[in-house]
């Protein structure tokens, strides 16, 4: 298992990278989508948004792949992973959702490998220090 969980680890940490270093550095051209998705998207591009979603893909892309602050890492890529579902099944009519869904997978069964390191999220009286 523990192979399993290092592949998926590193597969997921590797997609991220990448593509988080192309919104900051466009070396992939792409063209926009046609429609409301090609203006959301443009939208987010002209004003730099991407450019820190891209940022946060980076940094969390690199923790999965050295293997440190994974917790913080899938922490980090969860609202990401939302939105990208989201953007394509609203946006997109669920075109192009294929990607989004095996790393959510992907994310998901890292969590649960992880689900140690998430207990204490769920405390219902936490203790202050």
């Amino acid at each position: 298992m523990k192979i399993v969980i290092l592949v998926v680890r590193l597969l997921l940490g590797l997609i991220f990278f990448v593509f988080g270093l192309n919104n900051i550095l466009h070396f992939m051209k792409m063209a926009p989508p046609p429609g409301d998705a090609g203006a959301y998207s443009t939208l987010l591009i002209t004003h730099n948004v991407m450019t820190f979603v891209g940022l946060l893909m980076v940094i969390s892309g690199l923790l999965l792949l050295v293997g440190r602050y994974v917790p913080l890492a899938l922490v980090l890529l969860g609202p990401i992973l939302v939105n990208i579902l989201l953007f394509h099944l609203l946006f997109m009519g669920g075109a192009g959702i294929g990607i989004g869904a095996v790393c959510t997978i992907f994310e998901l069964f890292l969590i649960w490998a992880y689900r140690l390191s998430f207990r204490g999220l769920f405390d219902a009286a936490p203790e202050v220090s």
